[in-house]
């Protein structure tokens, strides 16, 4: 008989994860000593630009890392209290699908084109219950499409991926991700290359969905907009690393790292009257040539030519308010750095767009 899980318990455990992989560089770490958690209920969103090392934190929790190439070097990943590090390749894949599922990025592509898309569904249904007959998959598979807002679920059950619409075919996989009723969903990249509306409409779908099989999320994603309307607390990653991690509304209201206050400011804006855009200058670092010093101080305002951002890693340390984390040496400077940048946009840049 198992032990009594703890309800304190969080669903995702994530401790000092590294990930290694071979570059023409050398051996390069896009994960490197990253620790959060997921409580039930909850979502986290993971944030930063292209190459920051997101999905491969995802791939990471889920055993998918692509090989040969890339390998868990250390640290530990626990699930419900399970440390999946140490399970087979078997034990693996039976949590997959369904007391962790994952909605990946590019619906159309993630879909396979030969079946029908209740073919799919009910695939994943009898993969982790063997007694259900098909007829009963496929009922199943109705009832899931018609949860997920698809109209005439039942005559579309039978159709094939290029008969949707990108955004139906996310609507199928956030289906097929909750139809084993997860404790962990994870969503890699949700609303890429759908329309402002049907962006709207999945994420919708995604949080009801995520009611429905009240499941913890970790939600990974470079946009900051999509961050305001789902997370309850943010995990910015650079680098490989993580920079900050906040609830959303301190992220948003009060960012205590440069790299997070450059991703609010080069955020287009419809609550605020911005003059103007303030990207972020340069570019962010190639894998296997992190820079020495703080990862960020080639692009960042606060660093004023001060050689402890040169040579000194900051770590990750706490900083007032529970769960506040921020890994910048003058993070005390930050509040008169937001003061100045909304002066030189004219406009407040950090104004929490969740509720706002």
């Amino acid at each position: 008989m198992p032990a009594a899980r703890d309800v304190d318990e969080p669903v995702l455990s994530v401790d000092d994860l590294v990930v290694e992989v071979d570059t023409p560089y050398g051996r390069a770490r896009p994960v490197d000593e990253v620790s959060f958690e997921v409580a039930r209920g909850e979502t986290v969103a993971i944030v930063g630009e292209s190459g920051c090392g997101k999905t491969m934190t995802a791939l990471a929790v889920l055993g998918l890392l692509p090989k040969p190439g890339a390998r868990v070097a250390g640290g530990r990943i626990r699930f419900v209290g399970r440390d999946l590090l140490g399970l087979s390749g078997r034990e693996l894949r039976r949590i997959r699908g369904s007391a962790m599922s994952m909605i990946f990025q590019e619906p159309v592509s993630a879909l396979n084109p030969v079946f029908t898309i209740g073919q799919q569904i009910s695939d994943v249904l009898r993969a982790h219950d063997p007694a259900l007959t098909r007829p009963a998959a496929r009922r199943r598979a109705v009832e899931l499409l018609a949860d997920v807002g698809v109209p005439g679920a039942s005559s579309r059950v039978d159709e094939y991926p290029n008969q949707w619409s990108g955004g139906m075919c996310q609507r199928a996989l956030i289906a097929m991700a909750i139809a084993n009723r997860p404790e962990l969903l994870i969503a890699d990249e949700p609303t890429t290359a759908l329309d402002v509306t049907i962006q709207a409409q999945v994420l919708e779908v995604l949080r009801a969905a995520q009611r429905t099989a009240g499941a913890a999320t970790l939600l990974i994603t470079h946009d900051l907009g999509v961050v305001a309307e789902m997370a309850d607390r943010v995990v910015v990653m650079y680098g490989g690393r993580v920079v900050e991690t906040a609830s959303a509304e301190e992220i948003f209201s009060a960012p205590r790292h440069p790299y997070t206050l450059g991703l609010l400011t080069s955020l287009p804006r419809v609550d605020t009257d911005l003059r103007r855009l303030l990207p972020i200058p340069g570019q962010p670092p190639q894998l296997g040539r992190i820079p020495v010093g703080c990862s960020f101080h080639p692009r960042c305002h606060l660093r004023r030519n001060r050689a402890r951002c040169v040579d000194e890693d900051p770590a990750l340390a706490a900083i007032r308010s529970p769960g506040r984390r921020t890994a910048c040496h003058f993070h005390d400077e930050m509040r008169d750095e937001v003061t100045n940048v909304a002066a030189e946009l004219g406009a407040d840049v950090t104004t929490a767009v969740r509720g706002g």
